[in-house]
């Protein structure tokens, strides 16, 4: 008997202490690819993100962190997540012009004044429209810069007639912008864009005011000319493959869902705040901010109608009816308005108003 009882207290003893190294082999785990540096603020928010997820899950899932392109590059990252290289992945729709044609309607220089206001419409026409183009992955949030400015090296610009040839990093509909401008676009990427600038590769970037000190290009940029009322800006996007969110127990996709939108919050308000920044940043290395006159405003809004009109007939081509185009622009514009007045009612801090 004596040999029986502890046979079986030796079985359950065993069985205990094997409980959470079986719970440990069963832990999900995930990667995630994001192309910005590790110390810029959307970084940070990214790896927040994979702790917050691992502490709500109690370890259940472990999301292994790869910033700086270290996984896939930005260009890359969404495929990398359709063909299971990441599980996540964090970059924006620039990258792969004609891919999100319809997600491309916030490219558009609409008038944008914030990033908190960005990435608030972003979410808001996600939503309402859920674009087929995202249906290869599970979305988990959109966010979104704020509105990009001209920032150049050595030759300040204060008129359209002042960009005239020079060579611009930005890609996309951000390059057609360039191009209306008058000036010569170049796609480079991000990673790419300090050494170009320092080389003289390029005179300058349209970009949003974070990359001044996210990217510090801040160091080499001498005049950054500003004004929201010509506002376009990126859409970003965190999305995980869809095979794997489909694996997911339900509980868990409660938590991704909840974090997901919490983390939205988190990248509009940032966004302002690394705006901000970004202009003190170039002022602390020697460099000056230009307001845009309002005359100019009229003359720099009235060169970009044409990439408004070009982003019509690309969709028209894809086979959208026009009436369903402008629906999409009206619909931005009314949110646009919105969220302006909602940032100005919760008091969010912004660069421009």
């Amino acid at each position: 008997m004596k040999k029986g009882v502890v046979f079986v207290m030796v079985a359950v003893t065993l069985l205990v202490m094997s409980v959470p190294a079986a719970h440990a082999a069963e832990a999900i785990r995930l990667k995630y690819s994001n192309f910005f540096p590790p110390t810029h603020k959307n970084s940070v928010l990214g790896a927040q993100f994979c702790e917050e997820i691992k502490k709500r899950t109690n370890g259940r899932v472990e999301i292994f962190y790869y910033p700086g392109g270290t996984l896939t590059t930005a260009p890359k990252v969404f495929n990398g997540v359709v063909t299971g290289i990441s599980d996540i992945g964090m970059s924006h729709v620039g990258y792969t012009r004609g891919r999100f044609p319809i997600t491309e309607v916030h490219d558009l220089p609409l008038g944008f004044p914030s990033g908190f206001v960005s990435t608030q419409v972003a979410n808001d026409f996600y939503s309402k429209f859920m674009p087929k183009e995202w249906d290869s992955v599970k979305v988990l949030y959109m966010h979104s810069g704020g509105p990009v400015i001209i920032y150049t090296v050595k030759k300040p610009v204060r008129t359209l007639d002042d960009l005239k040839g020079l060579k611009i990093r930005g890609t996309a509909r951000i390059a057609d912008i360039i191009k209306a401008y008058g000036a010569t676009p170049m796609p480079l990427e991000m990673a790419d864009l300090y050494e170009s600038m320092r080389r003289g590769v390029i005179e300058g970037s349209l970009g949003s005011m974070e990359q001044l000190k996210g990217w510090k290009t801040g160091e080499i940029a001498r005049f950054a000319t500003l004004s929201w009322k010509v506002g376009s800006v990126t859409a970003f996007y965190v999305v995980m493959s869809k095979e794997k969110w489909n694996s997911l127990p339900d509980d868990i996709k409660k938590i991704f869902d909840e974090v997901a939108m919490e983390w939205k919050e988190k990248h509009a308000v940032g966004w302002n705040e690394i705006d901000i920044e970004g202009r003190e940043y170039l002022k602390s290395m020697g460099g000056q901010t230009i307001p845009l006159a309002e005359n100019e405003v009229a003359r720099w809004q009235a060169a970009v109608e044409p990439v408004i009109t070009d982003f019509k007939k690309d969709l028209i081509t894809k086979g959208f009816k026009p009436d369903e185009i402008q629906g999409y622009i009206n619909y931005t514009k009314d949110r646009i308005d919105f969220w302006r007045q909602k940032q100005k009612e919760m008091g969010v801090v912004t660069p421009y108003e």
